[in-house]
Protein backbone atom coordinates (compact mmCIF):
# COMPACT_ATOMS: atom_id res chain seq x y z
CA UNK A 1 0.00 0.00 0.00
CA UNK A 2 1.66 2.86 -1.29
CA UNK A 3 0.76 6.22 0.63
CA UNK A 4 1.68 10.44 0.46
CA UNK A 5 2.28 12.05 2.93
CA UNK A 6 2.08 15.75 1.81
CA UNK A 7 2.74 18.73 3.96
CA UNK A 8 -0.43 21.17 4.33
CA UNK A 9 0.53 24.38 3.00
CA UNK A 10 -0.52 27.70 4.61
CA UNK A 11 -1.49 29.44 1.01
CA UNK A 12 -4.96 27.50 0.68
CA UNK A 13 -5.95 29.29 4.33
CA UNK A 14 -5.17 32.23 3.45
CA UNK A 15 -6.66 32.96 -0.30
CA UNK A 16 -10.41 33.12 1.59
CA UNK A 17 -9.19 35.73 4.35
CA UNK A 18 -7.09 37.63 1.88
CA UNK A 19 -9.85 37.93 -0.88
CA UNK A 20 -12.14 39.08 2.00
CA UNK A 21 -9.87 41.75 2.65
CA UNK A 22 -9.50 42.94 -0.67
CA UNK A 23 -13.09 42.73 -0.91
CA UNK A 24 -13.69 45.26 1.91
CA UNK A 25 -10.95 47.85 1.65
CA UNK A 26 -12.47 48.21 -2.13
CA UNK A 27 -16.06 48.98 -0.90
CA UNK A 28 -14.85 50.72 2.29
CA UNK A 29 -12.91 53.08 0.16
CA UNK A 30 -15.98 53.70 -1.96
CA UNK A 31 -17.82 54.39 0.96
CA UNK A 32 -15.95 57.22 1.96
CA UNK A 33 -14.55 58.31 -1.30
CA UNK A 34 -17.00 57.52 -3.53
CA UNK A 35 -19.96 59.99 -5.27
CA UNK A 36 -22.47 59.23 -2.99
CA UNK A 37 -19.86 58.75 -0.03
CA UNK A 38 -19.58 60.09 3.18
CA UNK A 39 -16.93 62.46 1.79
CA UNK A 40 -19.29 63.81 -1.13
CA UNK A 41 -21.71 64.34 1.97
CA UNK A 42 -19.32 66.79 4.44
CA UNK A 43 -19.17 68.77 0.75
CA UNK A 44 -22.42 68.54 -0.56
CA UNK A 45 -23.35 70.53 2.77
CA UNK A 46 -20.75 72.66 2.36
CA UNK A 47 -21.83 73.79 -1.10
CA UNK A 48 -25.49 74.24 0.48
CA UNK A 49 -24.27 76.75 3.02
CA UNK A 50 -22.08 78.73 0.15
CA UNK A 51 -25.38 78.47 -1.97
CA UNK A 52 -27.81 79.53 1.07
CA UNK A 53 -25.55 82.59 1.68
CA UNK A 54 -25.75 83.56 -2.13
CA UNK A 55 -29.59 83.12 -2.03
CA UNK A 56 -29.50 85.24 1.21
CA UNK A 57 -27.22 88.23 -0.80
CA UNK A 58 -29.59 87.62 -3.73
CA UNK A 59 -32.91 87.98 -2.03
CA UNK A 60 -32.12 91.10 -0.02
CA UNK A 61 -30.68 93.02 -3.03
CA UNK A 62 -34.16 92.30 -4.25
CA UNK A 63 -36.16 93.44 -1.42
CA UNK A 64 -33.73 96.92 -1.70
CA UNK A 65 -34.16 97.11 -5.62
CA UNK A 66 -38.34 96.11 -4.75
CA UNK A 67 -38.06 99.04 -2.00
CA UNK A 68 -36.27 101.86 -4.97
CA UNK A 69 -38.83 100.40 -7.71
CA UNK A 70 -41.76 101.10 -5.16
CA UNK A 71 -40.51 104.66 -4.64
CA UNK A 72 -40.74 105.56 -7.81
CA UNK A 73 -44.69 104.12 -8.27
CA UNK A 74 -47.13 106.72 -9.05
CA UNK A 75 -49.31 107.73 -6.04
CA UNK A 76 -46.45 107.48 -3.48
CA UNK A 77 -43.42 109.13 -6.45
CA UNK A 78 -40.54 110.74 -4.23
CA UNK A 79 -39.39 113.77 -5.96
CA UNK A 80 -35.82 112.98 -4.43
CA UNK A 81 -36.34 109.26 -6.32
CA UNK A 82 -36.92 111.21 -9.77
CA UNK A 83 -34.30 113.84 -9.38
CA UNK A 84 -31.58 111.38 -8.41
CA UNK A 85 -32.85 109.08 -11.45
CA UNK A 86 -33.46 112.01 -13.57
CA UNK A 87 -29.83 113.53 -13.12
CA UNK A 88 -28.26 110.15 -13.26
CA UNK A 89 -29.90 109.33 -16.75
CA UNK A 90 -29.06 112.35 -18.02
CA UNK A 91 -25.51 113.11 -16.34
CA UNK A 92 -26.63 116.62 -15.68
CA UNK A 93 -25.88 118.69 -12.28
CA UNK A 94 -26.52 122.31 -11.29
CA UNK A 95 -23.03 124.48 -10.90
CA UNK A 96 -23.20 125.33 -7.67
CA UNK A 97 -23.51 121.43 -6.74
CA UNK A 98 -21.52 119.13 -5.38
CA UNK A 99 -21.83 115.24 -6.93
CA UNK A 100 -20.44 112.11 -5.46
CA UNK A 101 -20.60 109.33 -7.56
CA UNK A 102 -21.08 105.86 -5.28
CA UNK A 103 -19.29 102.99 -6.78
CA UNK A 104 -22.43 100.30 -7.41
CA UNK A 105 -21.69 96.76 -5.56
CA UNK A 106 -22.05 94.01 -8.30
CA UNK A 107 -21.67 91.20 -6.22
Amino acid sequence: MWTRQHKQRNTGRLIIPSLCVLFLAYFGFHAYHGEFGIYSKYRLKAQAADLQAQLDAVKARRVEFERRVQLLHEGTLEKDMLDEQARKALNLSQPDEITIMLPVSAK
